[in-house]
């Protein structure tokens, strides 16, 4: 059975193997006896945020397979059907690269960015026919000895890594004793490098029959700071700049 804690057996979905936060500050050390310096290069501050992980785990499945009843739907809970409902790996093809940055034809569309190799994995289900693929046609679809599950297992792939970061500048300018007026530049995702959300499509087709966007980063997903807050919307990639001044006593 696809069910078995044999097949399930891997990292789990939120596993990051490697993370760095850093957190740093930096304040101009400048003295002076002229007020007018003081006030140009005094109270000058620099400040950053960087977080870099490596990508999350993700599965490659096979095409859905019906068999009249007989067959495996793609789910996550074995009650929901009356026969098998569980994850359906696809087979693994020996010595071929997992991960492809060019585009493949056929697979790659306009606004998507290629991550998984096509040609590293072949569904146990031929989309074109509905039947357990073996190369040749003419082949019975619950043929035993043909209808394996597929060999890729769970969570074999990474996403791409995550690396962000964020940048403030600030000056303080002395109103009088206990006032002072604070001015902030922030940059959010001051690099403005785009990290991407795992790939949507990743039921993998067979030789000949290339699965429109199988493995294409398609999306980005949300930083662990912004303009807007985690996770509101509108701020998942762009570099952000905010100014804010504030009086501090």
């Amino acid at each position: 059975m696809p069910g078995e804690l044999s097949r399930q057996y891997a990292s789990c979905d939120y596993d990051v193997r490697h993370n760095v936060s850093a957190f740093g500050m930096y304040q101009l050390p400048f003295h002076s006896g002229n007020s007018i310096l003081r006030q140009m290069f005094g109270g000058w501050s620099f400040s950053e945020t960087g977080f870099l992980h490596s990508g999350l785990p993700l599965s490659v499945l096979s095409q859905q397979y019906g068999a009249n009843g007989n067959g495996v739907l793609q789910a996550s809970n074995p009650a929901q059907t009356a026969q098998f409902a569980a994850p359906e790996y696809a087979n693994r093809v020996p010595g071929v690269p997992l991960y492809r940055k060019t585009p493949y034809p056929g697979v790659t569309v306009t606004g998507t960015k290629q991550w998984l190799n096509p040609d590293a994995f072949v569904s146990v289900i031929d989309p074109t026919t509905g039947a357990c693929y073996t190369g040749a046609l003419g082949v019975e679809n619950d043929n035993p000895t043909i209808c394996q599950f597929g060999d890729s297992g769970r969570n074999s792939v990474r996403g791409p890594h995550f690396t962000y970061s964020d940048m403030y500048i600030t000056k303080t300018f002395p109103i009088r004793e206990g006032i002072k007026l604070r001015i902030d530049g922030q940059m959010f995702n001051a690099f403005n490098h785009p990290n991407f959300a795992l790939p949507n499509t990743v039921q993998a087709g067979v030789p000949g029959s290339p699965i429109a966007r199988f493995g294409t980063l398609q999306s980005t997903t949300s930083p662990p700071t912004g303009l807007l807050g985690v996770g509101l919307g509108g701020d998942t990639s762009p570099r952000m700049i905010a100014f804010q001044g504030r009086i501090e006593f």
